[in-house]
């Protein structure tokens, strides 16, 4: 069976923050990550207005789905990440804010820098020194670089190494 073609991802880094915000009263709001599990897949489906087939990365083998949640608030989900852990690094799959995070309209800034931490903290768990990959649409390479201080590897490849990655982990996942 052939290997299917990485997604080129297209998140956009709207804010780097020490959570999420709400766009409308500058609230800050704790979030946590957890396991998407298979009661989440109703609400994470594309007739919700979700872009991606959650349903088919959660059943992958392979792959972590989580999903970002404000705390106390576990049931409406804010992002979704998919990833995969390879022997020397966490690649990034899949990455989508919820259909009400996109755009100039959003409820919150702040999702994808969460969930692009996040994989960073899971990276530096597995003794990975924060590294994490993912495959990047043309267009947002610069982006990426700028925003998460990841470097152009390959063609479409993006890489975020420790330096980056401990930036990203300290801002999310403050350690007391």
């Amino acid at each position: 069976m052939k290997p299917k073609n990485p997604i080129e991802q297209n998140f956009i880094i709207d804010r780097l923050t020490d959570s999420i915000l709400n766009t409308i009263s500058g609230d800050s709001f704790p979030t946590e990550i957890s396991i998407v599990t298979k009661a989440d897949l109703d609400n994470i489906a594309p007739k919700n207005g979700w872009n991606f087939d959650w349903e088919s990365e959660f059943k992958d083998l392979k792959k972590e789905t989580y999903k970002l949640t404000i705390v106390n608030n576990p049931t409406i989900v804010q992002g979704l990440l998919t990833i995969t852990i390879e022997s020397d690094h966490i690649f990034i799959d899949l990455l989508e804010s919820a259909p009400f995070n996109v755009g100039k309209n959003k409820l919150y800034e702040g999702v994808p820098g969460n969930l692009v931490a996040y994989a960073c903290k899971v990276s530096f768990q597995k003794g990975f020194e924060g590294y994490v990959a993912f495959t990047a649409k043309t267009v947002l390479i610069d982006h990426y670089e700028k925003t998460l201080g990841a470097y152009h590897f390959k063609n479409q490849r993006m890489i975020i190494e420790t330096r980056s990655a401990s930036i990203l982990v300290e801002k999310y996942f403050k350690t007391n």
